[in-house]
This record gives C-alpha cells, structure tokens and sequence, in this order.
C-alpha cells in the first residue's frame, strides 16, 4: 500500500512539472520571432522530415536547364539578356543647286551637279560616344531614313530618276589600337577603329516625263539582326581573341555615321538619317 502510495506521488509530480513547462511564457528572441517549444524541436517543416524523406518529395522535379549555345539560339552571348538604350543621333544632308556656307554641327550639303549624276560623300555626320561597359556582348541599331526629293526633268525625252546611298559606321575602340592586330577584311592594322555596314543601303529608280517635276517623301526603317558590331563577330569576322573581345565591350567606344551616294535628275533633296544604337 505504502509503495502504491509513493509511486502515485511520483506520477502526479511528474505530471504537475510538465504542466508547469507547458504553461509557462514563452519568451521571443532578439528579432521577434518566437522559440521553438521544445529545445531540439526545428523552426522549419522541411527541416523536422528525415533526408530519405526530403529525397523522395524532390523526385520527379525538374534539372536546371541548360545554358542555350550558339546552335541553339544562334546567338547565346545576348540570350536572355534586357535591351539596354545606349544613344540617339540624327544626320541631315541636303543637296541643292548652292549650298548655305560654312559647316553646321549635324547638317551636310553636297551642290548638285549641272549635268550628269551627283555624288556625296560625308564621314563623322553624326556620332555616339559610348563609355565602358555600355553594353556586354552586342551593338545594335535602328536606322530611320526620312526622304524628302524634288525630282525635275527639264528636257524633251523620258529620263530613269534615281537615288542611291549606303550609309556605315566607323567603330573606334582602344582595343583595336594595337598595331599588332590586323583587320581580315583590309589586310591592314586596324588603326583603332573598324568600318561595318547596316544592311540600309537603298536604291531609287523611277520613270519621269518630260517636263514633269514632282515632289515625294519617302519613310522606312532597318533594325540590325546581329548587330552592327558583336562578341561574336569581333572573335569569328575580325579575328580577335575571347579575352580581346570581352575587353573591346568594357571599353569606351565611339560610333560615327558616314552616308555616300549618288543621284540624278534631282533639282533639291534633304535626307534625313536617324539612328538609335540599342545593346545588351
């Protein structure tokens, strides 16, 4: 009876220590989040399953995907990557019977020829200048002729009009300074700069009556494919190394506009050349 007594007396004090462990406050960490209940007991479901168990709820889940190559996407270096807006310019060039004097900032003008074609040429019309790191991997334009063309044709016979330019750009990078790196499309040291096209060039022909003069204007735009300049393109066109080429996109760059062309039959004309240069 005595030993009944006693071991009852153990299981209520037993009892009553558990109480007092659970009904007692709780007391919040530094941060504000509450303790774990019991010493031991972990903050995070995730945490309290076995590693067997964590394994068996990740079957089925997909891998990390591969990072595109070249063959996949044509273009890996850019892939995925925001546009980033690097500059605006606009080119004016005017060809008229007598020019204004003096050079304008932005404006160029070319006096048409009496007889015969007329031919332009203008370097440096208009430029961007581009610190380091610009862009990563990709030079990009946007290239918006706007035409404005008063065509004449003062004789006694049917006469073909025509318009023809093709504008480019000159890229100049201290990279291409070394004189040690020669330009595969010259043959020459590159001199601190590269010459590339923008898949813009035109070509105008039209019919015209004797005696007829008409005025038209005439709008399009080109959007680079694989941009005007490119890691790639600096490795695989030019020749230059992986690391050359990752050092030309950390450097300041300068891009320069050049137009050249030849009309005839034109009594005015003003040519207006926007670009935008976009990269990555």
């Amino acid at each position: 009876m005595k030993k009944t007594i006693a071991l009852g007396a153990l299981v209520l004090a037993a009892l009553a220590a558990q109480a007092a462990v659970s009904l007692a406050p709780l007391a919040r960490e530094p941060g504000g989040d509450p303790p774990a209940r019991f010493e031991g007991a972990p903050r995070h479901a995730a945490a309290a399953q076995p590693a067997h168990a964590r394994a068996a709820r990740n079957v089925g889940a997909e891998p990390t995907a591969a990072a595109p190559t070249a063959d996949d996407v044509g273009d890996a270096d850019s892939f995925g990557r925001n546009v980033r807006w690097l500059g605006l310019r606009q080119a004016n060039i005017d060809l008229l019977e007598v020019c204004p004097p003096g050079p304008v900032d932005g404006f160029a003008c070319q006096p048409l020829a009496p007889a015969g074609a007329t031919v332009f040429a203008f370097d440096d019309v208009a430029r961007v200048v581009l610190p380091g790191k610009a862009s990563r991997s990709l030079l990009c334009h946007w290239f918006s002729p706007l035409l404005t063309l008063e065509w004449n044709n003062p004789g006694a016979a049917h006469v073909l009009v025509t318009l023809a330019y093709s504008p480019t750009l000159t890229v100049e990078n201290p990279v291409l300074d070394d004189p040690a790196l020669i330009n595969p499309q010259t043959g020459l040291p590159f001199g601190g700069s590269l010459l590339t096209g923008m898949s813009a060039s035109e070509r105008h022909v039209a019919p015209l009556a004797p005696g007829m003069t008409y005025i038209e204007t005439q709008r399009d735009s080109a959007t680079c494919i694989a941009g005007f300049v490119s890691r790639r393109a600096l490795i695989d066109n030019y020749g230059l190394s992986a690391a050359l080429a990752d050092e030309f996109f950390k450097r300041p760059t300068t891009v320069r506009m050049n137009v050249r062309g030849s009309a005839t039959h034109l009594a005015a004309a003003r040519l207006v050349f926007g670009l935008r240069i976009v990269g990555d």
